[in-house]
């Protein structure tokens, strides 16, 4: 069974939901038998690289709220992270165009170390304030998880995971995906939003139960109270010793 999920590194619910999946796969007793797959989605693809600003100031200015008030929303989006066990770090928070950030995850993708790469990129950016649009700082995040720093920096230098990042979202506009955290459980069932770990491991179950129906294997047998009635087998025959009957 496969579970998709389309979110952006500037997003803090996409990393709080991560966690909050990850609790319920983490119970799920198929857990061995599920792939997740990571999908790349900008929230503001003109950003720019280079962002001088805070959270708190771009968030006054494109909601039209004091500066106080963004202060006070990105608190509270805070506690919910610490909710989870995660740390964020607002007031140092760099903004920046997440783009080479999705290239590079696309690239650690092809090379078996995509969810490696995508939890490392979440941490540095929320918890360390890591600049995520610097290709330095990336080359050195793509080393950590096990990628060649040297092959790394061509990757970046190039166009490499452009064309993936793309259809990505070209394939998010397609499903109706207008937000993320966006998840898609074996192409039936959507789950948008960083929810309970109850609501995903619910999605997982029912997703589950419809791959992997329970077959019957003895149709028909006795012994069983159905439709209000409980039929009684009859009591088996037994044979005295010597008798011909």
């Amino acid at each position: 069974m496969k579970v998709e999920i389309w979110s952006d590194y500037a997003c803090p619910f996409c990393y709080i939901g991560k966690r909050k999946f990850e609790a319920a796969l983490e119970s799920f007793p198929h857990r061995g038998e599920i792939e997740v797959v990571y999908k790349s989605f900008e929230l503001d693809p003109n950003a720019k690289r280079d962002i001088d600003t805070d959270i708190h100031t771009m968030l006054s200015s494109k909601y039209g709220m004091s500066r106080d008030q963004a202060i006070a929303m990105n608190a509270n989006v805070g506690e919910q992270a610490r909710s989870v066990g995660l740390d964020f770090r607002f007031d140092t928070m760099v903004l920046t165009n997440t783009f080479d950030a999705h290239r590079l995850t696309q690239y650690a993708k092809q090379r078996g170390l995509g969810q490696e790469m995508s939890e490392r990129l979440f941490h540095a950016y929320f918890t360390e304030s890591k600049h995520l649009g610097d290709r330095e700082t990336l080359v050195a995040l793509a080393a950590e998880v096990g990628l060649d720093p040297a092959e790394t920096a061509e990757v970046l230098a190039g166009h490499t995971g452009s064309q993936e990042v793309r259809a990505d979202e070209q394939e998010a506009q397609a499903l109706g995906v207008r937000g993320v955290p966006f998840y898609v459980i074996n192409r039936k069932y959507g789950v948008s939003g960083a929810q309970p770990s109850e609501v995903f491991a619910e999605a997982l179950d029912k997703a589950w139960s419809e791959e992997n129906p329970i077959i019957l294997m003895n149709e028909g047998a006795e012994g069983i109270c159905e439709d209000g009635f409980c039929g009684v087998s009859p009591e088996p025959k037994v044979e005295k010793p010597g008798s011909n009957d």
